[in-house]
């Protein structure tokens, strides 16, 4: 096998790394939050129902901004049903799920929530521009955000809460190219609804930021269009639009979504283009930067006979993907990818963060567990601070059939406050290892501190209940470091974490 090769130099950067990449997601849909989350009565349960063993996992997990309450549940959400005394609180259906919302756990909580993970952890509101507008969005920016003397922030204080909630991230509705979305708007419709919201937002601070909604996926017919005519209305209104991309392996093509990240690195590029495009027409020195707030491996191709089959049950197990060694590694490759694009991509959120296509799951009454995916997430929130180090990889290619010859090597780099490096890297190759050479140049490194390895001789070895560490990553053997030069092998399907100080 020819060696992989790059070059690291601190003078060739990307960006700096905005710790928001690391964000991840809570909808009300299936069982994130109920039984996820949240389980009174549940041993390891706090007296607010907050599961003690799933704070823990995610404190571990590092996710930093967290989007609420949706994804498609938010176009029918009611905020104010959500908040209050609980026995109080109204029953409705959830169209997007096809389930029953409870409202046990609302507004109130999710703060709790975030609280208790730590001062790393911030909300993401997202809002309801389906099915209600301008008037309910102002409401409850004011019921969450405004400190005391209104009739709707004494409300707040009433219910308990006498600290504001200080978001200051929210996003301008869901998905609302999407057909599937209630209340689904044509671009011109969106754009205007969503600069009518933005405006009067900023009236009342004008420090929040605020998303606009992209394309719901590169595939959609509008893409492109989609985003020129809504940044046409917000441009100047708004501080990022969206991106959403799931991937799984269709028709057994493992080749292809191991090289999954090829389509992601391809949609970030041409919405950057698109959004550069609007600036210059409107001759703006201003840059909109990208919120990559959903992205995952999912087996949606399974979902919709799953929701259809639903008759309006509480929490039922929807979305509860079990991940492979090989999802482990396609994921790795879609953090990296964003990592290359930090300059642009400025917020990110993994859907979801508990049971839901998810790092972590749960059993009702019993334990969580971490899966497989839990650990590239948490490894890169943990080392990929600091400054993004160009890589440009010179690397033996195989073919796939969606996007032609793809790299074996997928890598970047990012070198923390304290000068130490970390490579992070994925082996596509299914059937041999990759050996990698890194010329290191000006960067005063000296030793591997670590080289942690996600592999396993079986590709599809996954963690479950019954074998909650099946799969954890291991040390590497023979990496060296060495006149300023590392050299490596990536042992087959393999996601690579390499710590140089």
């Amino acid at each position: 096998m020819r060696t992989a090769r790059f070059t690291l130099d601190p003078a060739f950067t990307v960006g700096t790394v905005d710790p928001r990449l690391f964000g991840s997601f809570v909808e009300h849909l299936g069982r994130c939050v109920y039984t996820g989350v949240f389980e009174p009565g549940h041993p390891a349960a706090d007296a607010d129902g907050i599961r003690g063993d799933v704070l823990d996992l995610v404190r571990e997990l590092g996710v930093t901004a967290v989007r609420y309450p949706g994804g498609n549940f938010v176009s029918g959400y009611r905020w104010e049903d959500s908040v209050g005394p609980v026995e109080e609180r109204p029953r409705r259906l959830d169209l997007a799920w096809r389930s029953t919302e409870t409202n046990r756990f609302g507004l109130s909580e999710f703060i709790s929530f975030l609280r208790k993970i730590g001062p790393q952890a911030e909300p993401m509101m997202a809002l309801n521009l389906g099915t209600r507008g301008v008037a309910e969005v102002l409401q409850l920016q004011e019921y969450a955000n405004h400190p005391g003397g209104t009739a709707l922030s004494d409300l707040r204080v009433e219910h308990g809460d006498k600290d504001p909630f200080g978001i200051r991230l929210w996003c301008l509705g869901n998905e609302m190219d999407g057909p599937w979305q209630t209340g689904h708007k044509t671009a011109a419709e969106y754009g205007r609804i969503a600069a009518e919201t933005a405006r009067a937002m900023r009236q009342i601070d004008p420090g929040v930021q605020l998303v606009a909604c992209g394309s719901s996926g590169r595939s959609m017919p509008t893409f492109a269009e989609w985003e020129a005519t809504v940044l046409q209305e917000t441009y100047d209104l708004v501080d990022h639009i969206s991106l959403h991309a799931y991937y799984e392996p269709l028709d057994g093509d493992v080749d292809s979504f191991l090289a999954s990240a090829v389509d992601m690195e391809t949609f970030i590029e041409d919405v950057v283009a698109t959004c550069d495009h609007v600036g210059a027409r409107l001759k703006s020195r201003k840059k909109i930067n990208l919120s990559f707030d959903e992205w995952n491996v999912w087996y949606m191709s399974r979902t919709q006979e799953q929701v259809s089959a639903l008759d309006w049950p509480e929490a039922p197990r929807l979305l509860e993907d079990s991940y492979s060694v090989t999802d482990a590694v396609v994921l790795g490759s879609l953090l990296i990818a964003l990592l290359r694009h930090a300059d642009r991509v400025t917020v990110a959120c993994l859907a979801q963060l508990v049971n839901v296509i998810a790092p972590i799951m749960t059993e009702p009454g019993g334990p969580a567990w971490r899966q497989t995916t839990f650990f590239p997430f948490a490894q890169a929130s943990r080392y990929g601070r600091g400054e993004v180090l160009d890589v440009r990889v010179d690397s033996p290619t195989y073919a796939t059939a969606k996007y032609g010859e793809a790299d074996l090597l997928h890598a970047t780099a990012v070198r923390g406050e304290d000068g130490t490096v970390t490579v992070f890297a994925v082996n596509r190759s299914r059937t041999g290892p990759l050996p990698l050479e890194v010329a290191l140049n000006g960067l005063g490194l000296t030793s591997v501190v670590e080289h942690s390895v996600l592999a396993d001789a079986d590709p599809d070895a996954r963690n479950t209940l019954d074998e909650p560490e099946r799969v954890v990553p291991h040390a590497a053997e023979g990496t060296t470091l060495d006149g300023g030069r590392l050299t490596a092998v990536l042992e087959p399907l393999s996601w690579n974490v390499i710590r140089l100080a």
